[in-house]
C-alpha cells in the first residue's frame, strides 16, 4: 500500500504553501487534505463520507493544524489518541500558535512533534523537508501493528 500524508488544514494559502514545498523537497507522497475538524476524523475513522475506506491504511503522518472550524485541531487529537485504531499514529502539529499552552497540551495530548510554521518562505522549505524526511524515510512507524 502507498505512503500517504493526511494534511488538516482549513487556510487554502497554508495547505498550497506545505503541499508545494513538499513536492519542492523531492516528497512524492499522496497528501490527503481535511479542511475542517470534523473532516478528518471522518476520514481517520472510515466514517461518513469515508466509511468506504480501509480503516487498516492509515497515513504515515498526520499534519495537523490547531486553529481548525468544527472541531479544534486540539480536540481531533483527543480523538485519535483515544481510539484503538489510530491511537499509534504520528501526529505532528504544523501550527502558526505561539501560545505556549497549545505546545504544552499538545503533548499532553499525545502530539509526536509541535512545529511552529516559519513566516520565511525559505525556512518554511527547509521545516517541511526536514519534516518530511525524518516521518517518511527515517521513522519506523508503528502503522498496522497492535502495539501488544
Amino acid at each position: 500500500m502507498k505512503k500517504y500524508i493526511l494534511l488538516v488544514e482549513d487556510n487554502p494559502d497554508d495547505e498550497a504553501l506545505t503541499i508545494r514545498a513538499l513536492r519542492r523537497n523531492n516528497i512524492a507522497n499522496e497528501v490527503v487534505v481535511a479542511r475542517n475538524g470534523a473532516e478528518a476524523l471522518d476520514f481517520l475513522m472510515a466514517r461518513g463520507p469515508h466509511v468506504d475506506r480501509d480503516p487498516g491504511h492509515l497515513p504515515e503522518v498526520v499534519l495537523l493544524d490547531l486553529k481548525l472550524p468544527k472541531v479544534s485541531g486540539l480536540e481531533v487529537l483527543e480523538q485519535v489518541r483515544a481510539a484503538e485504531q489510530t491511537r499509534l499514529l504520528p501526529v505532528v502539529v504544523l501550527t502558526t500558535s505561539s501560545e505556549e499552552k497549545d505546545l504544552v497540551e499538545s503533548y499532553r495530548l499525545g502530539a509526536n512533534s509541535f512545529i511552529r510554521k516559519p513566516v520565511d518562505f525559505d525556512q518554511f522549505m527547509e521545516a517541511i523537508r526536514n519534516l518530511g524526511m525524518y516521518w517518511l524515510v527515517l521513522n519506523q512507524s508503528a502503522n498496522g501493528r497492535d502495539g501488544s
